[in-house]
């Protein structure tokens, strides 16, 4: 995508799509042009359906034009954030492709992998570039696990296992549109999808097999229902909303499972396993990665924590041979947010490649999405169909310079 002629450059113009908490990550637009001297970026149109997010807009970017339809910004942006609830993303992600507009989708890509097979076959139809937000491939602890992976410490990957403890899942997930099958299909692509995906990358393949299993085993029994049209997150979440069966004002519609796991067999034969669990008292994801030489955990997602290596045989030993410290934030992922934020409009405005894949964002909903099918029809096996082949052509193909 060109921004403007030789000699005659001006600012990416970006646009956000959807001012609701998510949102938050295009103030790392500001951030990323900043630190950089051959990037120039800024927030210059927003769009939200809702008064409430139109005002959001207009507070937090008073320079910014605020309309009501993402259509509305052909023409104005460049570029556009889409931050949107999930039901709406492949639809919002297809208009602005086939109008020229460069998109950052949020993850999860789309909510079923007949929408996402549109969204990267209409992206390669029009060769307008697509960028899925899979953050949490940047985050320290992953890097970290990679690092460990790629130099070989425990030798040849063969299993993959990740628990994750959403101690914050009743605030997150339940009080509002995401408790509702409807409009996520399952929390195994809201939730899961970082970790579907990241499972991938430590083992080095896909998901071409997947079996799924859970239930609504807790949040289904609490009767203290209100519509919470107009708020965010942010209004309710305390961690003093505990235990789970004592939480107030869910959402008036709750069937999505709350506890959940997913076996999978990676397109290369490595097996692994995702296990999720909204109503622990904890908050937190442990990965296993077990290679033929020896296996690591992380203990912590976050700066402060660790991971740890073992490479001989013995009984159970807490300690491990080797522990590396997980650097980065001590809580959320604000750092992986802005390296994604940067790669995006570098790619954009400079046709630099980057490292996050839209076809890893697909097989991401392939797995969370199959699996949720698995589950809900007597935990069938079901495999991942393939995407057409000049799909996958259009993103294995390097990035042509852009012309500034």
């Amino acid at each position: 995508m060109s921004m403007g002629d030789a000699g005659t450059a001006r600012p990416l113009r970006v646009g956000i799509v959807g001012m609701g908490q998510r949102a938050a990550i295009a103030r790392h637009v500001a951030e990323a042009a900043a630190a950089a001297t051959d990037l120039e970026a800024r927030v210059v149109a927003v769009a939200d359906v809702t008064d409430q997010g139109r005002e959001r807009a207009r507070a937090e970017y008073p320079d910014a034009v605020v309309v009501a339809q993402h259509g509305d910004l052909v023409g104005a942006v460049d570029a556009a954030i889409v931050t949107t609830p999930d039901w709406t993303h492949a639809a919002i992600a297809i208009d602005l492709l086939r109008a020229g507009i460069a998109v950052y989708l949020e993850k999860p890509l789309a909510i079923t992998v007949e929408d996402a097979d549109a969204v990267l076959n209409t992206a390669a139809a029009t060769g307008t570039p697509l960028y899925v937000g899979h953050n949490f491939r940047h985050a320290a602890v992953v890097r970290l696990m990679r690092e460990i992976v790629d130099r070989g410490e425990i030798g040849q990957v063969k299993a993959v296992w990740c628990r994750h403890f959403v101690g914050n899942g009743g605030d997150y997930y339940f009080k509002d549109w995401h408790a509702d099958r409807a409009k996520v299909n399952s929390l195994l692509l809201q939730k899961a999808s970082h970790d579907l995906d990241v499972i991938h990358a430590l083992g080095g393949g896909d998901t071409a097999r997947v079996v799924g299993m859970g239930s609504l085993a807790v949040y289904g029994d609490v009767t203290d229902r209100r519509d919470r049209s107009g708020e965010l997150m942010g209004d309710w979440f305390s961690l003093d909303n505990w235990p789970p069966l004592e939480q107030t004002g869910l959402n008036p519609v709750v069937d999505v499972e709350d506890v959940s796991m997913v076996m999978m067999t990676l397109d290369n034969g490595v097996q692994a396993s995702y296990e999720q669990c909204h109503f622990t008292p904890d908050y937190w994801r442990n990965y296993t990665v077990i290679g033929t030489e020896g296996r690591l955990e992380n203990i912590g997602d976050t700066g402060g924590g660790v991971v740890k290596v073992w490479t001989h045989r013995r009984g159970w030993d807490v300690a491990g041979d080797r522990e590396y410290p997980i650097d980065g934030v001590e809580s959320g992922h604000a750092d992986a947010d802005l390296v994604t934020m940067t790669e995006f409009l570098r790619h954009v405005a400079l046709g630099e490649p980057t490292t996050l894949s839209p076809i890893a964002a697909r097989a991401a909903v392939a797995a969370g999405a199959l699996a949720t099918r698995s589950l809900r029809n007597g935990s069938v096996p079901i495999d991942v169909p393939p995407l057409p082949a000049a799909t996958i052509a259009h993103f294995t193909t390097p990035t042509p310079a852009v012309t500034r």
